[in-house]
């Protein structure tokens, strides 16, 4: 079981389309799209709900567990 407090939140900007959706789904305004870019505006706003991660359609933002 994962616990919250020891996930961070990431993104790859290589897989990055710019689409926009992790922003919209996105229920504390975390993220951003900045020259065509998934941007992590304010991580300490960072719920870890996951949604960003569960709607992006290229894998590119994702919580992590940090070791």
């Amino acid at each position: 079981m994962l616990i919250k407090e020891k996930l961070s939140l990431k993104t790859n900007t290589l897989w990055c389309k710019g689409c926009g959706i992790c922003v919209f789904v996105c229920p504390k305004q975390v993220l951003a799209v900045e020259n065509e870019k998934v941007v992590i505006k304010d991580v300490d706003k960072c719920i870890k709900c996951g949604q960003c991660e569960y709607h992006c359609p290229d894998y590119a933002i994702y919580l992590e567990e940090e070791k």
